[in-house]
């Protein structure tokens, strides 16, 4: 055939030139699907490779089937098609909204901070009838066993506050000694009740009433809890001790120099609920001992919460997290092992922090206490903390802003520096350490700016994040907040965000905090708990740095929170990089555990999971919709939106 010369092409048939149109495109088509790697995502979002920096779950390349996680006794096996064979589609209509139920806590209807709990009705068409048997459908030929989960069954009543970590009895037997609190670190769950849904809505806060009523933490009139800001050492309310506390050191500043608080052994978290109205954020810690609903009254009440306790391992925030830390009546003997608890506070409190004292020893005469206030002043000294000032029943002491005093004291001091090598960072699984973290050397974390203009400010612990970046870390920053901030504005706008009244918000992968920032810049009245999954690069310390409070975790684990504690969990990316390493059937179990009936799951992943993501969400009763993102229909990512009703057997 001759080649088209001088213009022949304008000659040719016009069903050839449709026909070779036809052939271009198809090419040009198949190339791009087959070249691309098909998935669009921020920057931040997207890494090449693991670093070999990151922490590895101890669960790491152990294999997790569904069908471990079904009560074999009562299961029913269904003889119809799996998911793995092509199924119809069916048409997706968008769920009915979820019928406004009435909020537990401090948030009152024009969403500003109230003192009373409200004990909300029961509403019987937010309960769907779901009986208790597991169910799956499976298929066996000659090279595989494939199992779907149709239905996933309740757990007993008896589990109804159950937290897989701290209620393990079986490996809490097994430990040598649970004299520094090691009851509260139990491992991972394994069992059948790990596969089941706990949706039983029992809140068993009489007894603590019972027990707290007489310290003015509590009080109950006919239809309401009220929370008056008491305590045993709150004698005056809350308000006043947090007057009293910058009277005596008014350099503390609240809501501009102290923004992020850390309160250890919180009660019902009445410091942390009456700091909210002065711009502070707090992280309310207690133990699940005696009084054992305490943290799951404070996530009621809509305060930041969680349940930890200092015993034998760092605590899961990074170095120089807080501006302050808080201790009232924590009963916690601070001077013990060479001072190893007081030094896990050193290393979490911020360069020029401080450290609030309110305990029998700072005013109480006895010899005994007299003893233990000059073992306190001993120990702090050692540790170069400036012995600030004492008035009534608290005392307050300040980290010093660097190495200097550390580095200066006699030869032999105890406790000695931390060596070079240690990172005051890493904290999964990390062992108390019986020595003084050191300052960096550059001082960074010690020169955060104001709040608010810290939330949107690049901090210096920007630089030292170990990740694979190719452009400037601060336009990395800059752009996952601009990201983020468009996002939730378009959440606010088509889906009716302020409309939702959220309140206890969980980010699963924070980055940076930008969408935990872009909440607060939408003036949504929320507070977020960024975590940061063990399996990517540690960015916890810019949180904090930016004023907002987070922890490290591992999705392949249990989170150490209580049952129906969270109204909207978000997550994005996080699926389908676990997926590697964890069964996602019980990261999405464990979703529902902490969910709160009525509460929202947001998804944003990549089209590869979604599937699987509905098939276990609906054996969950979760009702679920798949929406676009703005990029439009045609994205290798969708937004999946969960809403969890409460399941009755």
């Amino acid at each position: 055939m001759k080649p088209f010369v001088n213009g022949d092409w304008f000659k040719t048939p016009l069903i050839l030139k449709i026909f070779s149109f036809f052939v271009i495109s198809a090419t040009f088509f198949y190339l791009g699907k087959h070249w691309s790697d098909g998935y669009q995502q921020l920057i931040f979002f997207s890494s090449p490779r693991q670093t070999p920096l990151v922490s590895m779950s101890p669960n790491y390349d152990k294999v997790f089937h569904v069908s471990s996680f079904i009560n074999q006794n009562q299961t029913e096996i269904i003889s119809e098609k799996t998911l793995g064979q092509p199924s119809v589609p069916q048409p997706s209509t968008a769920p009915p909204p979820p019928p406004s139920i009435k909020r537990f806590g401090i948030v009152n209807e024009n969403g500003t901070m109230s003192d009373e709990f409200e004990i909300g009705e029961f509403n019987p068409e937010f309960v769907e009838n779901w009986g208790n048997g597991s169910e799956v459908e499976t298929e066996s030929n000659n090279d595989s066993h494939k199992l779907t989960v149709k239905k996933f069954g309740l757990c007993s009543k008896s589990m109804s506050e159950y937290i897989p970590c701290l209620d393990n009895l079986k490996a809490i037997r097994k430990l040598n000694s649970m004299e520094k609190g090691e009851r509260g670190i139990g491992p991972q769950f394994h069992g059948p009740e790990a596969g089941m849904r706990c949706g039983s809505a029992m809140f068993l806060i009489l007894v603590l009433f019972e027990d707290k009523g007489g310290q003015n933490w509590i009080s109950r009139g006919k239809d309401k809890f009220k929370f008056p800001g008491g305590g045993t050492q709150f004698i005056h309310g809350a308000d006043e001790y947090l007057d009293h506390i910058l009277k005596m050191v008014p350099e503390i500043a609240f809501g501009l120099h102290t923004r992020v608080i850390l309160d250890v052994g919180c009660g019902v978290a009445s410091f942390g609920a009456y700091l909210l109205s002065r711009n502070v954020i707090t992280m309310s810690v207690a133990p699940k001992d005696v009084h054992e609903n305490q943290i799951q009254f404070a996530l009621e009440r809509g305060v930041p919460a969680m349940v930890a306790a200092f015993a034998t391992r760092r605590l899961l925030y990074p170095s120089q997290a807080f501006d302050l830390i808080h201790c009232s009546r924590c009963r916690i003997n601070w001077t013990r092992d060479d001072g190893i608890l007081l030094l896990e506070v050193n290393r979490l409190l911020r360069a020029g922090g401080y450290f609030a004292w309110a305990a029998q020893p700072v005013y109480k005469h006895e010899e005994i206490l007299e003893e233990q206030w000059e073992e306190m002043l001993n120990l702090t000294t050692r540790l170069c903390w400036k012995f600030v000032k004492k008035d009534g029943y608290i005392a307050i002491w300040q980290k010093p802003f660097d190495n200097n005093c550390y580095l200066n004291r006699e030869a032999g001091t105890k406790p000695p520096l931390c060596d070079l090598t240690d990172d005051p960072d890493s904290v999964w699984y990390v062992d108390l350490k019986a020595c003084i973290s050191r300052l960096p050397e550059n001082g960074y974390g010690a020169n955060v700016t104001t709040w608010p203009a810290r939330l949107q400010t690049p901090p210096d612990r920007l630089q030292s994040i170990q990740m694979d970046a190719y452009i400037s870390r601060k336009e990395l920053f800059k752009a996952e907040s601009k990201y983020w901030n468009e996002i939730i504005a378009s959440y606010v706008r088509s889906l009716h965000w302020k409309k939702i009244r959220l309140r206890n918000v969980m980010d699963m992968r924070a980055g940076f905090g930008g969408f935990a920032a872009a909440l607060i810049d939408q003036k949504l009245d929320s507070w977020v708990m960024n975590v940061v999954p063990v399996s990517g690069p540690n960015t916890l310390p810019v949180i904090y740095d930016r004023g907002l409070i987070g922890v490290v975790h591992d999705w392949c684990e249990p989170f150490d929170t209580y049952p129906r504690t969270y109204d909207l969990l978000h997550a994005a990316g996080l699926l389908s990089v676990e997926r590697k390493r964890c069964n996602i059937s019980s990261i999405i179990l464990e979703m529902d555990r902490i969910l709160r009936p009525g509460g929202r799951v947001y998804i944003r992943d990549s089209l590869s999971i979604m599937d699987e993501l509905q098939e276990i969400a609906k054996a969950m009763g979760w009702h679920i919709t798949l929406r676009d993102t703005s990029e439009g229909p045609h994205a290798s990512y969708k937004i999946f939106v969960g809403d969890k009703r409460l399941l009755r057997a």
